[in-house]
């Protein structure tokens, strides 16, 4: 997201240029400001998956994109929330009721009669991204195997489990 590391190049991390490497560091402190004072309503990714095979070129011949719709809100809860950007309420906008309006979709709502779809999160439970627990066929992941991933507990579609997260 917005650190400053850089890993070695693996093309199985290669992506579409992250924030941290966008301007300069005074430019990520305002994209952080911005996420902290409302100015950005959404949090979004691209979630551009390449098939591990693809992953196996070289750096500069690999496609690049990984997986973010399983990563991101485990991502956000540990960079943005527990890195004390940002609260829960906040990040909950910034992932659910933010998109929604942004784009003029339904969801992003507990009102009563709306869908009940939902992400229940569980801010305690230690995880770490393990490639070939995802749902899509990669190999790898630029966070994997990074410890201290919090994130969804289950997620709920029209009011019906469709994802728990193993114990």
């Amino acid at each position: 997201m917005l650190g400053t590391r850089t890993s070695r190049r693996r093309a199985t991390t290669r992506t579409g240029r992250p924030a941290r490497r966008c301007g300069s560091a005074a430019d990520r402190e305002a994209l952080l400001q911005g996420l902290y004072d409302g100015t950005i309503d959404a949090i979004a990714t691209d979630h551009s998956p390449v098939h591990a095979d693809e992953k196996e070129l070289d750096f500069a011949e690999a496609p690049s994109g990984v997986v973010g719709l399983e990563t991101a809100v485990s991502l956000a809860i540990d960079r943005l929330l527990h890195g004390k950007v940002i609260g829960i309420m906040q990040l909950v906008r910034l992932l659910s009721t933010g998109p929604a309006a942004a784009f003029n979709l339904p969801g992003g709502s507990l009102k009563v009669g709306t869908v009940a779809d939902l992400t229940l999160l569980d801010l305690r439970a230690r995880r770490t991204v393990n490639p070939s627990a995802l749902r899509l066929p990669l190999a790898q992941h630029p966070v994997r195997r990074r410890p201290a991933q919090r994130g969804p507990a289950a997620t709920i579609v029209g009011g019906k489990i469709v994802w728990q997260a193993r114990s």
